[in-house]
């Protein structure tokens, strides 16, 4: 029986407790002493409450005796085994000299071993490392390996004074903090819901996408900067039996050659000067069991080139400093905005490496190609930039939207973005008018050639001045009436007409 003894604070008092159990011949299990509470665990007895309480009511100072369930110590320690065993990561809880005192269910499951089991031992039987080495490695990361797993171990010491009297030892899952890592820099994921595909090109990326999601295979990404590489590599990868896994991505143009294979492969304690004394696991250990990203290939040197390859042969490789082998289980999706095959050809880019990407491919068109999908993305970026603005939604004039459908975006989707963004943001109109649509003169000097709105006398010569640059550029890439008319959707005839009224190349 479990009793709470509220009474008096004064001088005896728990001796005089002592001696009601002593004589009654009771067996004292356990007693816990609280400013004017007392706690104490009788076992044992077949008296009940009501023939207990009485015997300690007679002493002096005494105000009430209750029965509980937990005295104050059970209470917090079935507290603390339940948060441990809600805790993601494996946890020991160790003595001076490394005897295991306290393991949580995570420890369980990733030592292949019972709770019940590890207490007791000594964590270098776990781990393979001397408690005395553990101890010198405070305030650091360093890598274990238990059970075929690798992990980060974190310890805090448990001091008394100076002295160290044991340790609370944290394990984290490489796996798992790819994971964590994908996540946080992923807060807001564009799902593959915010592809717009209304013109037949994006139709068919959208379709090939799903085909190809899970097809276990690298895939070659191709298009104009600004294009949709990423979005179209996370769709990938959200819509493949690994999305519950890492999506990793690194931008091979964005970091020098050693800085860049550091980051991808990882490197050993000491593998070089300024390198953390724990090492520090690479991208495409973190993504394991997920999707490795490799935007802008076409930057990466032919050093890396030829790492990448014999990477992509078995899926293993040695981290930099290092002497052992990793395997790791990963798709690797890559992007570029050059024309790899050319750059074979002038032998800026493996051809072996070529081949091992591009299993399967995709290429995005540029915006200009995709007139049916500009309105709908004009109205997706307006609602984010109000919402982002704390602005009511504006509206886009028709010749506003017009100006949008028909310049040349060389900076494509993210341009168009900006675009929208930037007007809104400066702009209180409930209606944007093409005067107020906001084009960054650095973005694209094209832009401000097609908005020269001085020269503009009226609206009919407005269309007319737009019509010809816009008929112009478009001739330039598809140099023939028929060609630009079935371009355009229009007939053979108005595309001559135009070319003719605006003596532009030659009908046909």
């Amino acid at each position: 029986m479990k009793l709470d003894i509220f009474s008096e604070d004064r001088l005896g008092i728990t001796q005089e407790f002592l001696t009601v159990i002593f004589n009654q011949g009771w067996n004292l299990a356990a007693m816990e002493m609280h400013t004017h509470h007392t706690f104490l665990y009788i076992d044992n007895t077949s008296k009940s409450i009501q023939q207990i309480a009485p015997l300690f009511k007679a002493i002096p100072g005494v105000k009430d005796v209750t029965q509980v369930d937990l005295l104050p110590n059970e209470q917090k320690r079935k507290h603390l085994d339940a948060l441990l065993a809600k805790l993601p990561d494996p946890i020991l809880d160790v003595d001076k000299n490394g005897e295991i005192i306290v393991a949580n269910q995570s420890a369980a499951l990733a030592f292949g071993h019972s709770t019940t089991f590890l207490v007791g031992k000594n964590v270098s039987t776990i781990i393979g490392i001397e408690i005395d080495e553990l101890y010198k490695c405070v305030d650091q990361h360093i890598e274990v390996t238990s059970g075929g797993s690798k992990f980060l171990l974190d310890i805090s010491v448990v001091k008394v004074g100076r002295a160290i009297k044991g340790a609370v030892l944290i394990f984290q899952s490489i796996s798992k903090m790819g994971k964590q890592i994908s996540a946080m820099s992923d807060k807001k994921p564009d799902n593959y819901n915010t592809f717009i595909a209304n013109c037949d090109e994006m139709k068919f990326i959208e379709s090939q996408t799903v085909k190809y999601a899970n097809l276990d295979l690298p895939v070659l990404i191709s298009g104009e900067t600004g294009t949709g590489k990423e979005l179209t590599a996370r769709a990938l990868h959200n819509l493949s039996g690994r999305s519950k896994s890492s999506f990793m991505a690194i931008n091979c143009a964005a970091l020098p050659e050693n800085l860049l294979e550091s980051e991808l492969f990882g490197y050993d304690s000491g593998a070089f000067s300024g390198a953390k004394k724990s090492g520090k696991p690479g991208l495409l250990e973190l993504a394991n069991g997920g999707t490795v990203f490799l935007d802008e290939i076409g930057e990466m040197s032919i050093y890396l080139q030829a790492k990448l390859l014999r990477f992509l042969q078995d899926y293993s490789f040695i981290r930099i400093g290092g002497s052992s082998e990793v395997k790791v289980d990963i798709r690797v999706v890559c992007a570029t905005h050059r024309d790899l095959e050319s750059m074979v050809n002038e032998g800026e880019f493996r051809q072996d490496l070529f081949y091992r990407l591009n299993v399967l491919s995709l290429k995005l068109p540029p915006l200009r190609e995709r007139q049916p999908d500009i309105v709908t993305l004009i109205e997706l970026f307006a609602n984010r930039a109000a919402e982002q603005v704390n602005v009511d939604l504006p509206c886009f004039s028709e010749e506003a939207i017009s100006l949008l459908k028909f310049a040349p975006w060389p900076g494509n989707i993210r341009q168009l973005q900006n675009v929208i963004f930037r007007t809104i943001a400066n702009s209180e109109k409930t209606i944007i008018e093409a005067q107020d649509l906001k084009f960054n003169d650095r973005e694209g000097a094209k832009e401000s050639e097609l908005l020269d709105f001085s020269a503009i006398l009226d609206y009919e010569s407005a269309i007319e001045n737009y019509e010809k640059k816009f008929l112009t550029k478009m001739y330039e890439q598809f140099p023939s009436t028929r060609k630009l008319a079935t371009r355009l959707a229009v007939s053979h005839a108005k595309i001559s007409r135009k070319l003719s009224k605006y003596g532009i190349g030659k009908s046909s």
